[in-house]
């Protein structure tokens, strides 16, 4: 697969909003910009008031002026459309466009996203500001691309007006067409909950116990409002393809109930995210064995390539974060703006736009440090943003015509996200054993992937890895079933854990034996399984071989009962009452073997698997690297890059077995190499 056409040269920028300053410094801001290297800058999201400061009159000028002198000065420009801040005058107008909590309550204007996708005169208000804005700049020398509104669905994913309500009944009977259809799928006959009049039919609405709705029709909750989202976001971008022809579409975000790869496939040219890796450091477990901070949000730059294999970072963290009553990120230290940048760069971005360019005086995020600060003198991240983009001048072409590489990819799907955010029976499960794995594979400089399965994947996907990770699958249709099958039988390794295969796609539970759908993959079934909480103490796994190793068997157990010769016993419980029962087994399958592990991964089992594959680093031959170095790949028609990130505030020694040149300096390397604290080099 080659790089996305509209990302082949890479470009460095900042988000800029000349609404926010007087117009005497615009000139200065991008002849500094020029000066740091940047090529681009992003503009317009929250600007309707500007440019429709009442219903129907429209005003260029302000833009017109900005977008003219950034043109002057070199620099290209993505507009955004401005949807995710309705202005005043409409929501006063036509209330009726506003979001509902799900207790009633109107979420009013103040901040931002308080509007409903499904009303009819948002949308059609909408479509009348992106098209007065793309006719108008669809010829701009600087304009070369937009973005969709801004992060869909942030701040709040889940919507109860009036028209989403309706919405949703046309949804449900274009989906099943008719009210014994629903029945069915949504198992009304328990509790007496049928429906026999489609205008019985709702969202979920408070009931006795508050956030417990039928949790079939929660599921379907997800995915109308991921549909109706798309539907929404492709109001707009159908008016961006016909009326700006020449300029790409892209929209930023990553966030709940959205198929973003449904997205991306039907509307977009590529994807965008906005990198925060803080957010790694304050909401991680302060429980947790050697967390992986900031080194964590390679794991979600992983779920953003599974969308797009290349992709722009439309706000890359330069600097302390925080609104005025949340979010409150301390400072980076020096050489951490440089080494997110270069995690970005590694995991795939080939467009990186840092938030902001300066930082605001006013507002909620009056604390959301952007590379300048409020007093506009010369500061570490402005030397430090200088410093990448001289790095990226030279290097930064040679980066973008390559892409990630791993051998290794942990599965997930949209079914068992949306589903496990209600279910404790495995939701809960998934991050925990996700993560463990990518620690243990990112402590050992194993790339891994993260690859989402759809209706749409086919078995060349699944070709792609050796080895395939699917911890928690609750929800398997037999069609997934059998593709992993025939993955596993031409010579593929999957690994399940607990809680596998055991629901249909509307949350049923199978009358089968456990796991279900993956039962003939693995070649075992469940005898019995139990929570690992309250009376029932934590459990251990003693691993066959000859050190007989002991690991945690976390939060929940499946005692598993062998159904085929073709199966080994890996690891049996070593306490409680099912101590001496299979607790990890291996199936021989065709020219694979698929794996089933009997609870909910950590670092130390995950360890296990990993070493009885017999998987190393890819660089294990030449490279000798300490743990707080991350080894991420790209590779092209030009060979492999290799990035290593030190995510340690001390000097790292890596020794090089062959010598190799660091592309950012143009130093050739051999031998032992001491990388400073939070450094970076990338070896080619």
């Amino acid at each position: 697969m080659k790089p996305i056409e509209a990302l082949k040269e890479f470009r460095l920028g900042t988000c800029y909003y000349p609404e926010h300053w007087p117009e005497s410094l615009w000139e200065d801001d991008f002849s500094r910009m020029r000066e740091l290297g940047f090529s681009i800058i992003r503009v317009a999201e929250f600007a309707w008031s500007i440019f429709e400061p009442e219903e129907g009159v429209f005003s260029f000028e302000k833009f017109d002026r900005a977008l003219d002198l950034a043109h002057k000065h070199g620099l290209k420009v993505i507009v955004g459309t401005p949807t995710a801040t309705p202005p005043a005058w409409l929501t006063h107008k036509y209330p009726e466009v506003l979001n509902v909590s799900q207790d009633g309550v109107t979420l009013h204007h103040g901040l931002r996203r308080h509007y409903n996708y499904s009303s009819k005169k948002y949308r059609e208000l909408s479509a009348i500001i992106t098209r007065q804005m793309a006719e108008h700049y669809k010829n701009h020398p600087a304009v070369i691309g937009w973005q969709i509104d801004n992060e869909f669905n942030c701040e709040i994913s889940e919507f109860y007006a009036p028209a989403d309500h309706d919405a949703f009944r046309v949804w449900l009977q274009e989906k099943y067409g008719t009210l014994d259809k629903l029945n069915e799928a949504w198992g009304t006959v328990f509790w007496s909950q049928t429906y026999s009049d489609w205008e019985q039919v709702f969202l979920p609405r408070p009931t006795p116990a508050k956030k417990q709705p039928n949790p079939h029709q929660a599921l379907d909750e997800k995915r109308f409002i991921s549909d109706n989202t798309i539907s929404y976001a492709k109001v707009q971008g159908d008016i961006l393809r016909e009326a700006a022809p020449d300029h790409w579409v892209t929209t930023n975000g990553l966030f709940g109930h959205l198929d973003s790869h449904r997205m991306n496939d039907e509307l977009l040219d590529f994807f965008s995210y906005d990198s925060y890796p803080q957010f790694s450091t304050i909401y991680y477990d302060k429980n947790e064995e050697n967390p992986l901070a900031d080194r964590g949000w390679s794991q979600t730059l992983g779920t953003v390539r599974s969308i797009s294999p290349n992709f722009a970072i439309m706000e890359q963290q330069s600097g302390p974060g925080g609104w005025v009553n949340r979010m409150d990120m301390p400072s980076p230290k020096p050489g951490q703006m440089r080494l997110w940048t270069y995690q970005s760069i590694a995991h795939g971005a080939n467009m990186v736009l840092y938030f902001r360019w300066r930082t605001a005086t006013v507002g909620n995020e009056i604390y959301w440090h952007g590379i300048n600060d409020y007093h506009n003198r010369p500061n570490r991240r402005v030397r430090e943003a200088g410093q990448i983009g001289a790095e990226l001048a030279q290097a930064g072409n040679r980066i973008a015509n390559t892409q990630f590489k791993a051998e290794i990819a942990l599965l997930r799907d949209y079914d068992n996200d949306w589903d496990g955010e209600y279910d404790v029976w495995h939701g809960p499960f998934s991050w925990q054993s996700g993560k463990s794995w990518f620690k243990a594979l990112n402590h050992r400089h194993i790339p891994s992937d993260t690859l989402y399965v759809r209706s749409s994947t086919t078995l060349d996907d699944l070709k792609r890895y050796k080895v395939l990770v699917y911890p928690h699958p609750a929800i398997m249709r037999d069609e997934t079933a059998a593709l992993l099958e025939q993955y596993t039988r031409e010579g593929g390794i999957i690994i399940f854990g607990c809680r596998t295969g055991y629901k249909n796609e509307h949350g049923h539970c199978y009358m089968r034996p456990f796991p279900g759908a993956a039962a003939g993959l693995c070649g075992i079934s469940v005898e019995e399984f139990t929570m690992v909480k309250g009376t029932r103490a934590a459990t251990s796994m003693k691993w066959s071989g000859g050190d007989e190793a002991l690991t945690g068997a976390d939060s929940f157990n499946d005692i598993l009962y062998v159904e085929n010769d073709s199966v080994e016993v890996v690891a049996h419980y070593a306490s409680d009452y099912y101590a001496g029962k299979p607790a990890v087994t291996k199936n021989a399958f065709g020219e694979g073997e698929a794996w089933y592990f009997g609870a909910v991964f950590n670092e130390a089992s995950a360890g296990q698997i990993i070493e009885r594959l017999g998987l190393v680093s890819p660089t294990a031959d030449w490279l000798t690297l300490p743990q707080s170095i991350e080894l991420t790949i790209r590779e092209g028609e030009d060979g492999p890059l290799y990035f290593l990130l030190n995510y340690s505030e001390q000097p790292a020694v890596l020794t090089l077995g062959e010598q190799k040149n660091d592309l950012l300096t143009g130093t050739l390397l051999s031998g032992t190499v001491t990388l400073e604290g939070y450094g970076v080099v990338v070896l080619s």
